[in-house]
């Protein structure tokens, strides 16, 4: 999302993909004679500050000076920082090749520090390892997994008397009965662009993955393409959902902290997210229960598949200031501990097997999906070049205005496609 590949994810997460993503400012600890200072800019608000508290606290005498910021703004950040020597000893990653943040992207200038070496890098399963990497190097400590679905607020759909669809045909019946009941089903926040992906990538996942798990491999031997493809049947869905009442009035209107706002006090039955929102509603509203279902996008709920991949990681700066407290903070992110406080927060799932973590209930069905082989990496996270995706987000605010077409966009995304790394 961003994300988003959600590869989908597969980044997700985030991003996400994918992509997870908020507003923020800047903190610090506080300094003294003798500390050592880290620098730190992370997408991760809300959940990197619990990470950072108990990192110093297990290194007495060690301040980190953090920024969060959204992802459009920290993407355009950190690259301009990056070429002009400005960046922070760690900062947030991407997986895989899908936006300018991404590991491909920012490994192949030399921008950061091979990680190959460290503990945890061998014990990353294969398809996380495949995004962290670039050229066989491990660049990217990737410390959870996120998924791309519905997440509803419980209270407000008991009250709606609904309940979650698991057929395309109900989830456009349950739309409209959300909509006569004067709810909408779906907040969605497409004022910032990198929302406008999700509900796109929740919809290819099964209509394009599902009878193609090969359909990247044919993309990259030039076997396939989006225009002529059911990328097109997807972006067709998503505007149909458009057209049929599913999301609140004006999405290109909505940001993603207003389009939280609206789900978390029930003034739409859920929204289309990655499992990292769920922690933003929880802390938006305590006492709400919210729960992320897979969104259907067939009449046959076998063969629905779930978006959800590896998330965010952190990335050492090749020039960082302090090398040896930054692959100590990175190495923290990645131990039990850190990971476990990381997305115990976030409401995700951990990278790396064996950390004792307890799933949280709301993520259930995305457990099970993952374990079933029912999931799909971020699509993003395995296209060629960074375009691709810039062009899909402000291509679908475009259609959203009524200033494209999907037949144009799909051209387009094509294009940038075709063009390679």
């Amino acid at each position: 999302m961003k994300t988003r590949k959600l590869p989908v994810l597969i980044a997700a997460l985030t991003s996400v993909a994918v992509l997870a993503a908020c507003s923020g400012g800047t903190k610090a600890g506080g300094s003294g004679g003798g500390s050592e200072t880290l620098t730190l800019a992370s997408v991760d608000q809300g959940s990197v500050e619990d990470v950072v508290k108990a990192f110093e606290k297990a290194n007495p005498g060690v301040k980190v000076r953090y920024t969060t910021s959204g992802a459009d703004q920290y993407q355009q950040q950190i690259r301009t920082q990056l070429s002009s020597g400005t960046a922070p000893d760690v900062m947030s990653v991407w997986p895989g090749n899908g936006n300018p943040g991404a590991t491909h992207v920012l490994a192949k200038p030399g921008y950061l520090r091979d990680l190959s070496d460290q503990p945890w890098a061998a014990k990353m399963p294969d398809a996380i390892k495949s995004v962290a990497q670039y050229e066989g190097k491990t660049y990217n400590a990737i410390f959870g997994q996120n998924g791309i679905g519905a997440v509803y607020n419980q209270q407000a759909m008991t009250k709606a008397g609904l309940t979650p669809p698991d057929t395309w045909t109900d989830l456009l019946a349950f739309c409209k009965a959300a909509k006569d009941k004067g709810t909408p089903a779906f907040a969605l926040g497409n004022q910032d662009n990198w929302v406008t992906q999700l509900v796109l990538y929740a919809l290819v996942a099964t209509t394009v993955y599902g009878p193609d798990r090969d359909f990247d491999q044919k993309m990259q031997s030039g076997q396939a393409t989006f225009a002529k493809s059911k990328w097109a049947t997807a972006l067709e869905q998503y505007l149909t959902m458009e057209k049929t009442g599913c999301f609140q009035k004006n999405p290109l209107g909505t940001n993603y902290e207003a389009s939280q706002a609206l789900a978390a006090t029930g003034k739409t039955l859920g929204i289309i997210q990655g499992n990292w929102v769920i922690a933003l509603l929880k802390g938006k509203n305590p006492q709400g229960t919210f729960t992320l279902k897979a969104l259907p996008a067939t009449d046959d709920p076998s063969r629905t598949l779930i978006p959800a991949a590896a998330g965010a990681g952190y990335g050492v700066n090749a020039k960082a200031k302090n090398k040896d407290l930054a692959l100590k903070f990175v190495n923290f992110v990645m131990s039990p501990e850190g990971m476990n406080l990381f997305v115990k927060k976030q409401g995700g799932l951990p990278s790396l097997p064996d950390t004792g973590y307890a799933a949280d209930p709301s993520l259930a069905e995305l457990s099970t999906f993952i374990t079933s082989n029912r999931t799909v990496p971020f699509m993003d996270q395995l296209w060629p070049n960074a375009k691709v995706q810039q062009t899909m987000l402000s291509g679908l605010q475009e259609i959203f205005s009524g200033q494209s077409t999907p037949d144009k966009l799909l051209d387009e995304m094509d294009t940038d496609y075709k063009a390679g790394s």
